[in-house]
């Protein structure tokens, strides 16, 4: 058994965590959300690598095996140093582009993430390792994590905002869509209403868990699982309560097979 931390900037990392309980759910889970600093893409670098550090160690000290920083801005701006912090294993996000790269038919592919992944130096690096003939049209999809947040991944103002941003990409003819931020992926109603269903999606999250699985084979652990499906604790910065009833509306696994809690940043226990 390993208790594994979960951390992202608000709710987007639910779909890490969805992905997590569907192919490790044996284990104990802390998702830690901080909504009530969301969206971190509009943030400045340095202040996004002392708030992620900082809630990574919270995480280390509560006990967690390994962490997930499931947060694409997160893991661009703060990786580095969250990896030189702790000695746990530390698992990171990062937009699909490489897979879209491959995938695609006409090698246009668009690119959705926040502002400020688009400029990290992480994505740009990767970004040049990747095959010159592909062509990729970057898009920063402001103001959709609030939407999302809100529990407005479907509303009609959510999806006027969002056929704004992929009006760039539909009118280059990307047949490959990539979603690079963790929030995204409760978009895909709204992003197959607007492009239909013949442009291919990358979503990462199996990738992540995968990696996540991988490393959690290295470190010592119980042989044998207490039980079939472990325990959740989801922690709020801003609503513990809002937090819950988002992983209830927006998660797939069947949340009623856990011991789930909920509570807010900083509360004892």
């Amino acid at each position: 058994m390993a208790l594994i931390g979960v951390f992202d900037s608000g709710v987007g990392g639910l779909s890490i965590l969805d992905e997590a309980l569907h192919q490790l759910p044996q284990h104990d889970y802390i998702y830690l959300a901080d909504s009530a600093n969301a969206p971190y893409g509009e943030k400045s670098s340095e202040w996004i690598a002392s708030r992620s550090l900082s809630l990574c160690k919270l995480l280390a000290s509560r006990g967690c095996n390994a962490i997930v920083v499931a947060c694409n801005t997160a893991t661009a701006e703060a990786i580095k140093q969250i990896r030189a912090q702790l000695s746990i294993p530390i698992i990171g996000v990062e937009p699909g582009i490489k897979p879209a790269a491959m995938q695609s038919q006409n090698h246009i592919v668009g690119v959705l993430a926040t502002e400020a992944t688009l400029k990290s130096d992480k994505f740009n690096a990767l970004l040049a390792t990747l095959p010159s003939d592909c062509r990729f049209i970057k898009q920063a999809g402001a103001d959709l994590v609030p939407l999302i947040e809100a529990g407005k991944a479907d509303g009609q103002d959510t999806l006027e905002l969002l056929a704004t941003h992929l009006e760039p990409i539909q009118d280059a003819g990307a047949d490959t869509l990539v979603l690079g931020c963790t929030h995204y992926p409760f978009l895909r109603k709204a992003i197959c209403k607007l492009l239909g269903e013949s442009i291919t999606l990358i979503d990462t999250s199996d990738a992540v868990v995968r990696q996540l699985k991988r490393q959690l084979e290295t470190i010592k652990q119980s042989s044998n699982p207490k039980s079939t499906f472990g325990s959740i604790l989801l922690m709020s910065s801003k609503d513990e309560k809002s937090l819950l009833s988002m992983a209830q509306d927006l998660m797939s696994a069947d949340l009623t097979m856990y011991s789930v809690q909920a509570r807010i940043l900083g509360e004892a226990g």
